[in-house]
């Protein structure tokens, strides 16, 4: 099947991968663009997994101050080279990072970093609420699984959807951003102030 420029040009402005990886996957999908979209995702979170080992010690540290200024973002993102510390795609991750833990509020940025003693105190909730809804006693521990899954999403950075496009998570647009710049990239640590908390 014959690949023109304009199909090529259509799945790298959808996704940001390059022409060639692009056109191998549209190949690949027999033309296809949602098919293509899909294995350039594969590859790219294959890509990804295997860069995640590798040291990322350059990056940046970008601070977003909200329209009103009564929220601000610290937050520090590494990759592994100055380079890609200074290319746009880069600092508009970075940029997006930082806008989305504002407008989030994350507790932390992996489910590990959660507090276990507000993770055990969580899970004493959803089974007491499992409990008064009289389930059966098979189920109470499924029941609070879920509630607990349903927790971290919303509060750790990773798993939260992302606010400009909610049909991924921050760790899927992670993954993305991986697999364009060629580099490992780590959300390392962040800090969110609000006007009047402590």
């Amino acid at each position: 099947m014959e690949i023109t420029a304009s199909q090529v040009k259509a799945l790298r402005d959808k996704t940001g991968i390059g022409m060639m990886d692009c056109k191998a996957a549209l190949i690949e999908a027999e033309g296809d663009i949602d098919k293509s979209i899909d294995i350039l995702r594969k590859k790219g979170i294959a890509k990804a997994e295997k860069k995640a080992s590798r040291d990322a010690s350059e990056g940046l540290i970008w601070s977003y101050i909200h329209p009103g200024n009564k929220i601000g973002v610290l937050v520090e993102v590494n990759c592994e080279t100055d380079f890609v510390a200074k290319t746009p795609d880069f600092q508009n991750f970075v940029k997006d990072i930082a806008m989305h833990i504002a407008a989030t509020n994350p507790a932390a940025i992996r489910r590990e970093e959660i507090d276990p003693q507000l993770v055990e105190k969580e899970r004493e909730i959803f089974m007491e609420q499992a409990k008064s809804q009289n389930k059966p006693e098979n189920i109470l521990a499924r029941i609070v699984e879920g509630k607990l899954d349903k927790y971290y999403q919303e509060n750790c950075l990773l798993e939260q959807a992302f606010v400009k496009d909610p049909q991924k998570t921050i760790k899927e647009y992670l993954t993305e951003t991986i697999a364009r710049t060629g580099e490992n990239i780590n959300i390392s640590r962040f800090v969110r102030f609000q006007l009047g908390e402590r």
